[in-house]
């Protein structure tokens, strides 16, 4: 699967932990969510060197999250089907409300015609299902020139545009 990130098609580095305790070679290491809460904490004593990442369920609050994102530089949210949309509310949850700079990745149900939304609602990095995905994504971004509400994304909106702002970001 082609993973984008800021549009562009990337190595996925990260490697998933099967044992915190004793992480695998590698700099970029991806936990589950159970795997965080059964250690209480990003296991960084384990690798100080390593860049950590957590693969995090959408029925579960990112409240319980909050409390690691100072450790992690990335959070997988998961689209399980393409009519489950709580990874859109935690992503912007983890952007405007705790401030998480890192990487946000979409994976699952990633389909071409949200593209626009997941990057408004603070997703960085797409796990899509074709190439064919990949090179549409900035056709679909460019879908919706114009947006009326304020976004993760931090594009201008059009009362912005029409009232202070010299024109519309893109």
């Amino acid at each position: 699967m082609p993973l984008l990130k800021h549009g562009r098609p990337v190595a996925d580095v990260w490697i998933a932990v099967a044992d915190a305790t004793a992480p695998p070679a590698g700099d970029h290491l991806l936990l589950t969510a159970d795997q965080l809460a059964d250690y209480g904490a990003v296991p960084v004593e384990a690798r100080p060197d390593a860049r950590w990442g957590v693969t995090w369920p959408n029925d579960r609050p990112v409240s319980d999250l909050a409390p690691h994102l100072d450790r992690l530089s990335l959070v997988c949210l998961s689209f399980p089907t393409f009519k489950d949309g709580r990874a859109y509310s935690q992503a912007r949850q983890l952007r405007e409300h705790y401030g998480f700079s890192g990487e946000i990745r979409a994976t699952g149900q990633v389909l071409r015609d949200q593209f626009a939304f997941m990057v408004r609602a603070g997703f960085d990095a797409l796990l899509v299902a074709r190439d064919a995905d990949a090179d549409a994504f900035d056709r679909e971004v460019a879908s919706i020139p114009v947006v009326y509400q304020p976004g993760a994304d931090n594009r201008m909106t059009a009362f912005r545009a029409r009232v202070g702002g010299a024109g519309v970001a893109s």
